[in-house]
């Protein structure tokens, strides 16, 4: 007797007969396919189902509507969600904008003050001139009247002796009330001096110690942030996006050569200045050296991939605290409530929010910034700061050129580089596809074992189509290209961040 076979059993021996690879591929690899997902495959690849195959009433009818109302509304969710995430963004952005706003305001007012006390300046010895000159005539015309008049000797006698008999009692009692004044004043801080010291040793002995601690940085901040603030003024650099005006690769690399930032230094010292690029340079393609393209890519995004796992860090921190609190703010309530949406937590499960925010390792992201993005020379890299190749159908991307017609995905655009970082950091840390990796990440984090990205590349086979393939490629990037360097890089804190449109 024939063994019954299931629907999904008869689609299988359908596949096989007309020999469909890409189900084949699966079924080797162990992934459990939908009926739904083979019979799509089976119509993408022109093959007619029989009737007999087909669904009972009840699946058609009543499963497959319950489904995709399910679908929708989880859909329906995550747009909300986004929209909430946008609109986080919008006021991040805005108060950014007001503050570098009123900056710039207070800066132009200075100089205006400034250049208003210059041209005070530049009337004083006008001025002084004009009334030297009045003076000097008034007197000189008061003096010849005199000298032309006819005056009687001793009546003018009698009075230039009065006038100096006058002038010589008034400065002696002003002389005298100064003195006297005087030495009253200085008597009282005599008197008044002694018992001060002796409170002024005893409050002043800690405040020295205080003081050494909070100078000692200080230096080394401002001169290590003049350096890179001259080299960015001589190149016009702005804060805002202006995606039209590029810097060229010639100009980047000599950029980097005047800030010291050199791949070596940052391999035995672990530490990379923050230098943010928004986009990178078009010409970087036209290098004919493949080490210094690679190298100029590596140094383009190693900065924004370490700033970006500090925040999480950062965050992860004050989630900790938060947890051991028994009472919290509400502006800590509020950051909590932000946090759960934008790792898509349900039912404010705070071990699962620890569980999902945490780093990504440098290395992985560096190997798959080079994989996606053609070390920064492909299309969606060059017009939509696409680094990572990540989906979207929503419309806000840039459609493949060989995409297939019955496709309708896009590649995410976003306004700068570090967005895309962010979205990529984000996405691994909440889509349901990266689930083992997070999962052996967490195990890593419970032996206390360094979390590096060889040791979790083989949990991203989800990531692209190819599967098993793509992890053997990163693998590669990584071992050729020294990435594991990096992993334990950290942002210098002491240089001032710049913000540079390539």
């Amino acid at each position: 007797m024939k063994k019954k076979l299931s629907y999904r059993d008869k689609l299988l021996e359908l596949a096989y007969i007309y020999n469909v690879k890409e189900i084949q591929d699966y079924t080797k690899n162990r992934k459990n396919l939908t009926t739904g997902q083979i019979e799509l495959i089976l119509k993408k690849n022109k093959i007619i189902i029989p009737k007999e195959f087909k669904t009972s009433f009840f699946k058609e009818n009543f499963v497959k509507p319950v489904t995709k109302f399910k679908s929708s509304i989880i859909d329906y969710k995550e747009e909300k969600i986004r929209d909430k995430n946008r609109f986080f963004r919008r006021v991040e952005n805005y108060k950014y904008d007001t503050s570098r706003k009123f900056n710039h305001s207070v800066n132009n007012l200075w100089k205006g003050a400034g250049s208003a006390g210059i041209n005070f300046l530049n009337v004083l010895p006008k001025l002084g001139t004009t009334v030297k000159n009045f003076f000097g005539n008034l007197f000189t015309d008061v003096f010849n009247s005199i000298y032309n008049q006819q005056i009687d000797q001793k009546s003018a006698r009698n009075v230039i002796i009065g006038f100096f008999v006058i002038v010589g009692v008034t400065t002696v009692i002003y002389s005298g009330y100064n003195a006297y004044k005087n030495y009253d004043f200085s008597s009282k801080k005599i008197e008044t001096k002694k018992p001060e010291p002796k409170i002024k040793k005893e409050t002043k002995k800690p405040e020295p110690k205080i003081k050494k601690e909070t100078k000692k940085p200080e230096p080394k901040i401002k001169k290590e942030a003049k350096k890179p603030e001259l080299k960015v003024k001589r190149n016009n650099v702005a804060e805002v996006i202006l995606p039209d005006l590029n810097l060229k690769t010639e100009t980047v690399i000599q950029l980097f050569k005047d800030v010291d930032y050199d791949l070596r230094t940052v391999r035995n010292e672990k530490l990379v200045k923050p230098i943010y690029f928004t986009q990178f340079p078009r010409d970087l393609d036209n290098l004919q050296s493949v080490q210094l393209k690679k190298e100029t890519f590596i140094k383009i995004v190693l900065p924004l991939i370490v700033a970006e796992n500090e925040k999480i860090l950062d965050d992860r921190e004050k989630l900790k605290t938060l947890i051991e609190k028994k009472f919290t703010t509400d502006t800590e309530k509020q950051w909590l409530r932000q946090k759960l949406l934008e790792y898509k937590v349900k039912k404010s499960d705070l071990e699962e929010l620890m569980f999902r925010m945490d780093m990504i390792p440098v290395s992985i992201a560096l190997a798959q910034a080079a994989k996606e993005s053609g070390w920064g020379t492909s299309r969606f890299a060059l017009e939509g700061n696409a680094i990572f190749g990540q989906w979207t159908w929503d419309g806000q991307g840039i459609a493949p050129l060989k995409r297939d017609g019955d496709k309708k995905h896009k590649i995410l655009k976003f306004p700068i580089l570090r967005a895309s970082v962010k979205a990529y950091k984000n996405n691994l840390n909440t889509h349901k596809s990266y689930s083992k990796f997070r999962e052996k990440r967490n195990q890593l984090r419970k032996k206390n074992k360094s979390i590096t990205g060889l040791a979790l590349t083989d949990t991203l086979k989800n990531y692209a189509q190819t599967g098993s393939e793509y992890t053997k490629i990163l693998n590669q990037i990584i071992t050729q290209n020294r990435l594991s360097d990096f992993e334990p890089v950290r942002l210098v804190n002491s240089v001032k961040q710049i913000e540079l449109n390539s």
